[in-house]
């Protein structure tokens, strides 16, 4: 019952993002990019309160549900992409953070997401709209320092909401 919270939250915020990557802000941005990396927030509150195995099936579900979601929001390409992008790079994030956890607070959801921010926006902006016209490596560079401008943002509400959670100290899996 611990998980239902992450996993709806994954799976709104991931259909809300692949509604909104279709409408552009400017050149650079698209709304998609002010959304989807709160999913980093919730993996790495989740893999802090429940270590790396729970995090993985809220991810599973997270993505399955997501994936229904966004056929029905956005285009079935924009979905496949969204998809397979969220897992790779969700499961990266579970991976990464796990193996930081027990340095300094901020070390381990600032560097997983990073990292899979980084392989989100490559794999998701060239699947989707590669031959499509859409400027895709502009938007995806746009992107990427949104999301690594988020992810330095979304330190604030996670040591804020750390504090309302019971952290796991697991070994890692």
């Amino acid at each position: 019952m611990g998980l239902v919270l992450p996993i709806a939250a994954m799976a709104i915020i991931v259909a809300v993002s692949n509604y909104a990557v279709q409408f552009p802000l400017n050149d650079w941005l698209t709304w998609g990019a002010l959304t989807y990396p709160i999913t980093f927030l919730v993996t790495d509150l989740t893999n802090r309160a429940h270590g790396a195995a729970s995090t993985r099936r809220v991810v599973y579900v997270g993505f399955a549900c997501a994936v229904i979601l966004s056929i029905w929001l956005a285009s079935p390409r924009i979905a496949l992409a969204s998809g397979t992008a969220f897992l790779i790079a969700q499961l990266s994030d579970v991976f990464i953070f796990d193996r930081l956890r027990n340095r300094p607070w901020w070390q381990a959801p600032l560097g997983s997401s990073a990292i899979a921010s980084t392989l989100d926006t490559g794999l998701f902006f060239s699947l989707a709209f590669v031959g499509t016209g859409v400027p895709w490596q502009t938007l995806a560079m746009g992107d990427l320092v949104a999301k690594f401008s988020m992810a330095a943002c979304m330190l604030i509400p996670f040591r804020v909401l750390l504090s309302r959670i019971r952290p796991l100290s697991v070994p890692a899996d």
